[in-house]
């Protein structure tokens, strides 16, 4: 049996939930903005994981997700995901997701483009199923025309919105503010 733990911790947009396995990150839980029970919420999602202290590893990605979300260049591309569960499509547009670096934005038809899949609402679908908001960045991700397109995590459109002000972030192909 896998062992399966989670913990709470404060950002800057509120409490995060994080949830792990011996394999990774299983999720990530972004603040609901109805104050809704975090802990009861991802101990729903996540069945048979304990509230707990969190393995070096996840604090390592807590800590990074709090630096992130404080506004820092930081790159979570090499956080440990457990995505044993996942389809193999959604593995795919995950792994090109995490390709984008904080500060920049893609549309869903150039992820869609880029794992040779030619309709990107199903890259749009996969993403809104993200179980690892922030760590598989699916807010960087626009619509067509860089219109924002939809959020599924908390707070929606807004939450996606506010990520991207956070990370200053700039569409694919305009300069980077931190160059």
């Amino acid at each position: 049996m896998t062992t399966r733990g989670f913990t709470l911790f404060p950002t800057a947009i509120g409490i995060c939930g994080i949830a792990w396995s011996e394999r990774g990150v299983l999720g990530l839980h972004l603040p609901d903005t109805d104050g809704s029970d975090t802990r009861a919420r991802l101990a729903r999602r996540f069945p048979g994981a304990v509230d707990s202290e969190p393995p070096a590893a996840v604090q390592q990605a807590i800590d990074a997700i709090t630096a992130l979300l404080d506004g820092r260049r930081v790159d979570l591309s090499a956080v440990a995901l457990d995505m044993e569960a996942l389809p193999p499509f959604h593995r795919r547009v995950y792994d090109a997701a995490r390709r984008i670096p904080a500060g920049r934005t893609r549309t869903y038809g150039e992820i869609a483009a880029e794992i040779g899949e030619a309709d990107a609402r199903a890259v749009g679908q996969a993403l809104g199923h993200n179980p690892y908001a922030i760590i598989v960045p699916c807010h960087r991700v626009l619509a067509a025309g860089g219109q924002a397109g939809g959020f599924s995590a908390p707070g929606g459109v807004q939450t996606k919105l506010r990520l991207l002000a956070i990370e200053r972030a700039r569409p694919h192909g305009e300069p980077d503010l931190f160059d």
